[in-house]
């Protein structure tokens, strides 16, 4: 008679995280190149668009705004402050320190010139007003 094996506890265990951190090719576990992101909400009524960004300690002097038509490109960078006191040491460090940046296309192309940003509390609050629907040019024909 056969035996069976049961692989489900060692197939989770090589499961594991998987999906949480990064792994490179060699088994050991490497740093993600791509900078990291944020959480975002956009919304829009009929004049504007409304994009609400979650960007955590960060100056507003560091913050990147990028908008070409309908595609917008928000860019940050979070400095490591050094903030230890004489005779202390950092035991367990895991905020995020590094560039995140975000980049997606609105429905519409946006007016560059009316756009409006406010930064406070962490949070980064943009309002992009669309721009004015052009008609189509008739040509007559001669």
């Amino acid at each position: 008679m056969a035996t069976l094996t049961r692989f489900d506890d060692a197939f989770d265990d090589l499961l594991r995280g998987f999906f949480v951190r990064p792994v490179s090719f060699d088994g050991s576990q490497s740093q993600s190149t791509a900078p990291a992101q944020f959480r975002v909400e956009v919304s829009e009524n009929e004049q504007a668009y409304v994009i609400r960004a979650e960007i955590p300690g960060v100056k507003k002097e560091d913050i990147n705004i990028g908008i070409d038509a309908d595609q917008v490109a928000i860019s940050a960078e979070v400095k490591n402050e050094k903030d230890a006191r004489e005779g202390e040491r950092v035991l367990r460090a895991e905020r995020y320190y590094g560039k995140v940046y975000r980049a997606f296309a609105l429905g519409q192309p946006v007016d560059e010139n009316g756009a409006a940003a406010k930064y406070q509390d962490g949070i980064l609050e943009l309002t992009l007003p669309k721009k004015a629907a052009t008609q189509a040019k008739r040509i007559e024909i001669q």
